[in-house]
């Protein structure tokens, strides 16, 4: 089968791509209007962009042209929490996926418990088991349809107890809730554990933000 790009629509592309590249991280952020309302959505074109300082991207789209309420609020105030969640949070991050006015806030009408964060002035929630307070670095604009890719910086982790081991997230204990195409998630299911492979000390040197650990490119 052979499909050109330039004879799909955006929608048609977007049930394409989110099929192929699987699975994805999800991005649960809790923004706030300047009127005070909180909002949750789930992004899972998400990936971190640096180690020092830790940044993070999460590409926001467009609904119809207008821009959704979670890439206006963090314009508006600066300040945003992405959150981890794991397959206990299945249902309500599914269901924060769903439009609503910018009046409505789906942290209440999903009932969810939030915390005050430390540097910011959104909230966190309480349910998920890791939760990174963040400030707006720079969005950048992709594409036609209007579609940002917005990078924060990471001001503060919070993790659930037991999760970190020598500075590393046990990721099995973590459970992370993956994207897949359409209506369809995931969780990490059998881990594969490599061998480290070996470096040389002028490889190693080359690589000062670790990114050649476990051996990638």
């Amino acid at each position: 089968m052979r499909i050109l790009a330039a004879d799909l629509n955006p929608q048609q592309t977007y049930k394409l791509i989110t099929g192929i590249v699987v699975p994805r991280p999800i991005a649960w952020v809790c923004t706030r209007s300047p009127e005070g309302v909180l909002n949750v959505a789930p992004f899972s074109a998400f990936t971190f962009v640096s180690n020092k300082p830790p940044m993070l991207g999460v590409n926001v789209g467009r609904k119809a042209g207008v821009m959704k309420d979670t890439g206006r609020n963090i314009h508006a105030t600066g300040e945003y929490v992405v959150h981890i969640g794991d397959e206990s949070l299945v249902q309500p991050i599914h269901e924060s996926a769903v439009e609503h006015p910018p009046e409505v806030s789906e942290v209440e009408l999903l009932g969810l418990q939030t915390l005050p964060s430390e540097c910011i002035g959104v909230p966190r929630l309480a349910a998920p088991p890791v939760a990174m307070e963040c400030r707006l670095h720079r969005a950048i604009a992709f594409g036609d349809t209007g579609s940002e890719f917005i990078v924060g910086e990471v001001l503060v982790f919070h993790l659930r107890e037991g999760l970190a081991v020598d500075g590393k997230i046990d990721s099995v204990r973590l459970n992370p809730l993956c994207r897949l195409g359409g209506p369809n998630y995931a969780t990490l299911g059998r881990v594969i554990t490599m061998r480290p492979v070996a470096q040389t000390e002028k490889t190693v040197m080359a690589a000062p933000d670790g990114d050649r650990e476990a051996g990638g490119g």
